[in-house]
């Protein structure tokens, strides 16, 4: 058939190059990547770090139900407490709460509440407890063990 190699390909669109995809990947918008929430200056946190949020309406109703109250942070929509790193180690966190393993967050969280002293931490039993009362959940340890 004659001609028909030179039908192939008209109209096609062109291979994009190498740079060309490299270019289009770094434009794409990339949510948040999460970033360690930062410790006030002289805060130390010996026992690693870790985080527990909670909805912005929970914080106040958390806050009196306390003996410590270490580091907090809000990033508008959110509480953070500051805990030491494996608190949830056997210990499901009450829903909403949201736990997170080296205090990683997305977006940006200002500090609202720092301790006296140098550790960050609030106590990570009192405040599970805390959160289980505001949120009617009964603490893990609590429950009945079916057979």
């Amino acid at each position: 058939m004659p001609g028909t190699a030179d039908a192939v390909g008209q109209g096609a669109e062109r291979p994009l190059a190498l740079d060309t995809l490299v270019r289009l990947q770094r434009l794409r918008s990339v949510p948040d990547a999460p970033r360690r929430l930062t410790m006030p200056d002289g805060m130390t946190a010996p026992l690693g770090c870790d985080a527990v949020a909670v909805p912005d309406r929970l914080g106040p109703l958390v806050v009196p139900r306390l003996p410590r109250l270490g580091c907090v942070y809000t990033d508008g929509s959110r509480w953070w407490w500051i805990v030491p790193s494996d608190s949830d180690y056997a210990l499901p966190w009450p829903s909403p709460a949201h736990y997170a393993p080296g205090a990683r967050v997305t977006g940006t969280a200002r500090l609202i509440h720092r301790p006296e002293g140098t550790v960050p931490y609030t106590p990570p039993i009192p405040l599970y407890l805390a959160l289980c009362r505001v949120t009617g959940t009964t603490p893990d340890w609590s429950r009945a063990v079916s057979a």
